[in-house]
This record gives structure tokens, C-alpha cells and sequence, in this order.
């Protein structure tokens, strides 16, 4: 298509728009952009108006106007449109087909170019406020909704084009599919048969993407026979994706008209022999709809609930507790998708796209997700090293967290502990890490719990900040007293519905009460009222969400778990490595947990010396005695060992909860984080069996030979292989329980029953049914280990006085005993790792639940 510069001077008719009493004179020779951005031609302050709602332009052959893909919609005559002409008259409404924004179009009396370049240089800006609730409900037509029904079934004819002051505007792409909401390409590249291009974050690539989520060579586009394009994956680290789907590491995949290409923040698109290229910069829209969770026995703990939210906006969450808000932050990010409904991210389905999608959400739980006892700058170190590629060069991450610490002003406190900081820097702490990876939508539940009125006031302003610097924000809180700095709020009513959606300064009057303590009182008293159904026919309703409420669910396929599941940004072996050094920093900064681990052992290994050995454990002389102190003296060191290696794992999981449920959902591996727990906790077991068993065996008198080793070798392995299973025991508690304070009666229970099934108190062999249950126990393996060394089968006093020659059978005093006890001791450990890896998949996003 030709320039467009001068068609105002050649005859061509301007068109004159009015709305709420202002009016602009169009000219034909550059597009004009409607909706509430502040930096658009015409801007209107309506809450049913999208960020960039609609453009008007002259194509050549008439005017026209562009929906791009508002929330609400523009409707003409009534109907909802996509993409259609203009003539003088036509009404035209923006976000609500009865009562919102009208737009008047007339034809000019006489070209005005001096009022078209006033109007370019600096665009007017419209203000239609929200009318009160003085209205009626608009009833939606059939034709209506036929068009609706039409409109999600097809793919819509959209085109996108840029913004270009004063200039010409490229030709829409006919049958080209949406990609975001109302986004307009941000640049073109220029594609020709033969031609291979290669995107990646490094400079000698053809198309530079200058985003950490993207790897140096991530993909590229090839051109094939017939004018068709493919894309390659270059065995990126967060993987290409083809329609929200992931490629397989270096795989293909045929491009068709309307498929679209995600890579990081980039999407693109192939037009004709263009490439489209969008940015996701933050400023996105979000909405729910429809959403239902039902759990077992029918029970539905999320009712139908449904709200959109624009862009730039800051969106409070309260209600009593039972009220679904916990249950709808899952569904809304994904943890726990609802069991009906949608959620959308700029019009793209977020549980279909989920692999993709997840990297641009960020989530901020109640409880802190760095481990306190590191400084902040190496907390955001290594959560920055887990969740960007593997080729991110060191000082590339560098750079990002210094970026992210001075945009929160948090660069003063880098160099401290966490630990050292108020509530409210800790909770700056948590959102600097979701940051990070420079997420649009950030969702936090109950950030100012537990703080005071002064840190609550901070951290919603700060909150008010990210939304202003272009995110959409989400809290969760139970603080009314800075709601009035939201652009909206949700109120959910208990069991799971919405009682309000709207204006913050709406909502008490909405409810007939002065204060929130009322409003809550009148959920507790009244918990069966029809809360939703008061909301539903409330002229509140209409205004701010009858226009979402209308639209049907999508009724689309879900994908299969293992294309929902997002790829590792790390590869397994480099996710170890840095689990092992943030753990073992963790652990080296706890000076307190340093000395319990060296004293308990030690004390434990002194306590077995206190018991008076007159023979030490070697056999007695003359041989025809027995030596029954040496069991007990292999009693107290296991039993020992057993509860020193409990001990040390018993609280790793558990207090890592949440921790662990955020990393796993932007791709930490299962497998990794729970070796890197066995690694470093069993070195550390290691160290404290040794310990053990030197303080334990020095003073006493030890068989001259042994069966493979010498003998304090023998016994040392059987000391370390006990607590390395104990530790693996420890792990087992620490991902059954709830709370932290339940894993102390738990230990004490696992340590007692250690001692009872020892085979050193009362003859556990040849008991039917007790000797098969002493077979689960640890205790009872390593005491026989160190039996067949001391051959406590001749050493102690037989059970059987008329039959010394019965003795128990794991304490034969032959290599192949002791092989086979050592084994079956560490095959319980083994068992233990497979059975905590099945638990922690309890506490896992459901679509990370089918991962490693």
C-alpha cells in the first residue's frame, strides 16, 4: 500500500468524532488510537474500555475501526465487532453494547489539517466518567449472541499495526490470528526464501531478543518449499513455543498462517514474508471467568466467580476466611486449575499456554520464599541462577538483580540478612525475587500479614508502585485499611462467590454499611444469604462486570500434562550443583546448627563410654565367658546414630515448603532439590558417624580381625549407613507433616521404636510376625552389621540357656551376613528417597505433579 501522507490534501473526507462532548477532526493520512492509555489520540477514563481499546484509520477506501481484542468489546448497532466500516451516523459503543462510551461520527464540513496536526501533536484526551448506577440492565440480543457464539468458534480476522505519528500504516493481514488482547506489533523483520533467521539474546544472532529468558541461540525460522517457514528449537533452555505448546528440546515444527511463536517475552508471527514481532512489556490485561472448584463429595469451595481486570491496575482481594481466596489465587495463577472456567492472559487461555505463560507470573506467597539466613544479594544469586537459562552469564544476572534491588529500594540493604530486616523489607526481598524474570501479572497473598499499620502502608504503596510502572497487581489481604489505593476490589462472600467487584469507595455503600467489621459481621451471621445473587442484580453488576459475565467459557481441549508442564531453564546436573551450594551457604551462615551438629554426636558417642565394659567389645577370656555389655554398648551407639541422623533432616522439608512449592513451579527439579538434601545431609552424617565412633570405640577393646575391613572400620560403616538411612527416615516425617512443630514427637516416636527393635533387648528372631515387622526398622540391620563383626552370637549370653547354639541368624559372623544386613540397610534408605519423592509431589503445582 502506497504512502497515505497526503491524502488530506487530495480529497479525501476527514470524519468528525464526539464523545462526552469533546470533538476531534480525523485526518485520513495516520490512524488514531482510543482506549485508556494515557498516550493514545483519544483517551477515555471508562473502566470498560481496554488499556488500547480500538483504532479508527482511513484504509484506503473508507473509514474503519479495529477492536484489538478489548476485554468488553465494541459494538455497533448493538453487535459486537471485530472489524468494520464507518459512515457518518453509525453508533458506535466501547465496552458495554447499551451505556458505554458513545462515539458520534459525522463527516467534516471542510478538510481541517490545522486541527488534525493540533490534534496529532498533542492528542486530546476524553474523559466519559462512569455514570451512577442510575441505568438499565442492557439485555443482550440474540443476534448478539450469535455473533458471540461465532467469534470464539473462529479465529478472528484481526490485523495489528503500529503506532506511527503522522505516517502511513501497513496493510491489515487478513485472516491473521490475535496474538495479545489489543497489542499492536512492536517491530517487523523482513523474511525471503532460503533464508534462515536465528534469534537469541547474543549479538551475532539476526533477530537479538534482549531478555534473560531467552538463551544466547535459542531458535530460528527457516524458510521451506512452497513459501512456507518452520521453527527450529536450538535446544533453548526455557524452551520455543508453537501456540502456548513447547517444542521438544531442538525440535521442529511447520508454521501455518495463524500459528503463533513464543519465545521469552517475545512472541511472533509470520505474515506473508514478514515477520510480526510483540513484546509483552507488563501492560496486559487479565480476567477470570466462570471459575469453579469442586472438591470431593461435590462440595464446591469456588462458586462461578468471575472479574476482569485492565491494565496498569492494582486489584485487592478480602473476605472472611472459608470465602474461596486461597483457593482462587491457585486457580487464577495455575497451581490448582479450576475444575470450570477460564482464566485469561491478554485473551490467551492460561491453562492451555500455562509452560509458556507461567514465566510471566510472578507469585509472592504469605510466607517468605528466600531462605532468611542468606544476605539478600546471595538469596536473589542463586534464585536468579535457578530460573534463568544456563548460558546467563554471571554478570548478566548481576546486572538484573542490581536493576531490581534499586527499583525497590533495597540496593542499601543488599549486604545484610535477611533476617536482619524488618517485615516490610523482607516482603520487598520476596517480590524482588519474582522481578527477576520481569513478570506482567504478580500475584502476593497476605503480604502485610503480621506487619504494622505503618509497614502495611509501605508495601501496598509499593505495590501501587509496580502497577503504576505498568503490572498488574493482585493482593490478597485481610488489611482494609489501604484499600482505597487499589483501582478495584474484589470482596468474595463465604462459600467461594463474589459479593462485589468495583471501585474500592463503592463497596461499603454497595453493602449499606459504614465500616468493614460490619460487612464481615453480616457474612458471619447471614452465611447463608444469597450473596452472589445480591451482586448479580445490583446495577454495580452491570457496570463493572456484566459485559465478562455474558461471554460463554471457551470450550477448548486441554493439553496433555506432560505440554503443560514447563521446561527446566537449568539442566539437571547444574540445578544439583547450585542446590548444593546454596544449601551448604545456608547451613555455613547458621552458626547454632554448626555446633549441634558437632556436639550432638559427640555427646552421644561420650554417653556409650559411661557404660562400665570390663572386656571392652572383644570376646572375652577365658573364651567360656560371655560379655553381655558389648550389645549394650552397640544399643546406645546406634540408637544414637539413629536419632542424630533423624534429627538433622527431620525440619529441611518442612520449613522449605514454600520455598519449594514456588521454585518447582518455574521449573526446579523434583529429583535435584531432594539429591541435593541427600548429598549434603549425608556428608553431614557421615561426619557425625565418624565422630561417633571414635569417641565410642577408643576407650574399649576391639576384635583383632575383621570380616573385610578391620574392625573399627567394619563397625564405622554400619554406624554411617544407619544414620544415613535415619537421615532418609528424617526426610520421610519432614514431607508427611503439616507444621514443623509435629516433627519433634515424630522423632522421639522413631527413636524409641529403633530401640525396642534392636535385637539386643529380647530375642526378636524366630517370633512370627515381630521379626518380619523388626525387618522395616533400621536399627535392627546395623546393630546385626556390627554383630557379625563382634559375632555378638558367641559374645552374648545365649536367649536360650538349654540351646546356646540358637542364636539369631543376622549376627552369623561370615562376610556374606554382613554384606547382606549393610545391603538391606541401605536399601531401606533407598526406598525411603523414591517415597519422599511421591510425597513432595502433595505439595507441587498439579500441572508440575507429573514431572521429576
Amino acid at each position: 500500500m502506497g504512502d497515505l501522507g497526503d491524502l488530506s490534501g487530495a480529497g479525501v473526507p476527514e470524519l468528525v468524532l464526539e464523545l462526552n462532548g469533546r470533538t476531534w477532526t480525523l485526518d485520513p493520512s495516520r490512524s488514531y488510537s482510543l482506549g485508556r492509555d494515557p498516550q493514545g489520540d483519544v483517551v477515555i477514563d471508562d473502566a470498560r474500555v481496554s488499556w488500547r481499546h480500538a483504532t479508527i484509520t482511513w484504509n484506503g477506501q473508507g473509514w474503519g475501526i479495529e477492536d484489538h481484542g478489548s476485554t468488553n468489546g465494541t459494538y455497533v448497532h448493538g453487535a459486537r465487532v471485530q472489524q468494520t466500516q464507518l459512515v457518518p451516523g453509525t453508533p458506535v459503543h466501547l465496552g458495554n453494547a447499551t451505556d458505554g462510551p458513545r462515539l458520534n461520527l459525522s463527516a467534516a464540513a471542510a478538510p481541517q489539517p490545522a486541527v488534525a496536526q493540533q490534534a496529532q501533536q498533542a492528542p486530546a484526551q476524553a474523559y466519559a466518567q462512569p455514570q451512577a448506577p442510575a441505568y438499565q440492565a442492557p439485555q443482550q440480543q440474540p443476534q448478539q449472541q450469535a455473533w458471540d457464539q461465532q467469534q470464539q468458534a473462529q479465529p478472528q480476522q484481526q490485523a495489528h499495526f503500529p503506532h506511527q505519528q503522522g505516517g502511513a500504516a501497513p496493510r491489515p493481514a487478513q485472516g491473521a490470528a490475535p496474538v495479545y488482547g489489543d497489542r499492536s506489533p512492536t517491530t517487523f523483520h523482513q523474511l525471503s526464501l532460503g533464508h534462515v533467521m536465528r534469534i537469541g539474546r547474543a549479538l551475532e544472532n539476526e533477530l537479538v531478543v534482549s531478555d534473560l529468558q531467552v538463551s544466547r541461540h535459542h531458535a530460528e525460522f527457516r524458510s521451506m518449499p512452497g513459501g512456507r517457514f518452520e521453527i527450529h528449537d536450538l535446544g533453548s533452555h526455557n524452551g520455543t513455543y508453537v501456540n502456548g505448546q513447547p517444542l521438544p528440546k531442538s525440535g521442529t515444527a511447520l508454521l501455518g498462517p495463524n500459528d503463533i511463536v513464543g519465545v521469552g517475552h517475545s512472541t511472533f508471527r509470520i505474515v506473508g514474508d514478514r515477520l510480526e514481532e510483540f513484546v509483552d512489556t507488563g501492560e496486559v490485561s487479565f480476567s477470570a471467568r466462570h471459575l469453579t472448584v469442586t472438591v470431593d463429595g461435590g462440595k464446591q469451595i469456588l462458586k462461578d466467580v468471575t472479574f476482569g481486570v485492565p491494565e496498569k491496575s492494582l486489584i485487592g482481594v478480602i473476605g472472611p476466611s472459608g470465602s474461596g481466596k486461597s483457593t482462587l489465587l491457585k486457580a487464577l495463577t495455575g497451581y490448582r486449575p479450576a475444575d470450570q472456567g477460564d482464566v485469561l492472559y491478554d485473551n490467551r487461555n492460561l491453562y492451555k499456554q500455562f509452560a509458556e505463560l507461567r514465566q510471566r507470573i510472578g507469585l509472592v506467597p504469605q510466607d517468605d520464599i528466600l531462605h532468611k539466613e542468606l544476605k539478600v544479594s546471595t538469596a536473589l544469586k542463586y534464585a536468579a541462577k535457578l530460573r534463568f537459562p544456563g548460558d546467563t552469564a554471571e554478570s548478566e544476572r548481576a546486572a538484573r538483580i542490581n536493576e531490581v534491588l534499586r527499583e525497590l529500594k533495597l540496593d542499601i540493604h543488599k549486604d545484610k540478612k535477611i533476617t536482619a530486616l524488618s517485615g516490610g523489607q523482607r516482603k520487598r526481598v520476596s517480590v524482588a525475587l519474582e522481578l527477576l524474570t520481569k513478570p506482567s501479572l504478580i500475584f502476593l497473598d497476605e503480604p502485610t500479614s503480621g506487619l504494622d499499620p505503618g509497614m502495611d502502608r509501605d508495601v501496598m504503596q509499593l505495590l501501587r508502585g509496580l502497577a503504576d510502572d505498568g503490572r498488574t497487581v493482585l493482593v490478597v489481604t485481610h488489611s482494609v485499611a489501604e484499600l482505597a489505593i487499589c483501582d478495584k476490589l474484589l470482596v468474595m462472600a463465604p462459600g467461594g462467590s463474589v459479593a462485589y467487584f468495583g471501585p474500592p469507595d463503592e463497596a461499603l455503600n454497595f453493602f449499606g454499611y459504614t465500616t468493614w467489621a460490619d460487612v464481615f459481621s453480616a457474612f458471619e451471621n447471614y452465611r447463608d444469604y444469597d450473596w452472589a445473587g445480591r451482586w448479580k442484580g445490583s446495577q454495580h453488576y452491570q457496570l463493572y462486570a456484566a459485559d465478562i459475565d455474558a461471554v460463554a467459557p471457551q470450550s477448548v481441549a486441554m493439553p496433555s500434562p506432560q505440554q503443560m508442564r514447563p521446561p527446566k531453564p537449568q539442566g539437571w546436573g547444574s540445578q544439583l550443583w547450585t542446590l548444593i551450594r546454596r544449601y551448604v551457604s545456608v547451613i555455613a551462615s547458621d552458626k547454632g546448627f554448626i555446633g549441634l551438629m558437632l556436639i550432638l554426636p559427640a555427646v552421644l558417642g561420650v554417653v556409650s563410654t559411661v557404660i562400665p565394659a570390663t572386656f571392652g567389645l572383644a570376646p572375652p577370656k577365658p573364651p567360656s565367658q560371655f560379655n553381655g555389655d558389648a550389645g549394650t554398648i552397640m544399643l546406645i551407639l546406634a540408637v544414637g546414630m539413629c536419632f542424630s541422623g533423624a534429627a538433622n533432616s527431620v525440619r529441611e522439608l518442612i520449613k522449605e515448603r514454600v520455598i519449594y512449592e514456588r521454585e518447582r513451579a518455574t521449573g526446579l527439579s523434583r529429583s535435584a532439590y531432594l539429591m541435593s538434601k541427600v548429598i549434603v545431609l549425608g556428608v553431614i552424617t557421615a561426619i557425625q558417624g565418624v565422630v561417633i565412633c571414635a569417641i565410642g570405640f577408643f576407650p574399649r577393646d576391639l576384635p583383632t580381625e575383621g570380616l573385610l575391613m578391620p574392625p573399627a572400620v567394619e563397625l564405622c560403616v554400619s554406624v554411617i549407613a544407619l544414620g544415613f538411612t535415619s537421615m532418609m527416615f528424617g526426610l520421610v516425617i519432614s514431607s508427611l507433616v503439616k507444621t514443623a512443630e509435629k516433627t519433634m514427637p515424630l522423632l522421639v516416636m522413631f527413636a524409641i521404636v529403633q530401640v525396642v527393635f534392636t535385637g539386643i533387648l529380647f530375642q526378636v528372631y524366630d517370633s512370627p510376625g515381630l521379626e518380619q515387622f523388626a525387618w522395616l526398622m533400621p536399627s535392627r540391620w546395623a546393630v546385626a552389621a556390627a554383630g557379625t563383626t563382634l559375632n555378638l552370637g558367641k559374645l552374648m549370653p545365649p536367649w536360650d540357656r538349654d540351646n546356646p547354639t540358637n542364636t539369631d541368624p543376622l549376627w552369623d559372623s561370615t562376610v556374606g551376613q554382613w554384606s547382606l544386613n549393610i545391603t538391606v540397610l541401605l536399601l531401606i534408605g533407598i526406598a525411603c528417597g523414591f517415597l519422599v519423592q511421591r510425597l513432595l509431589r502433595r505439595h507441587e503445582p498439579e500441572v508440575m505433579r507429573a514431572g521429576k
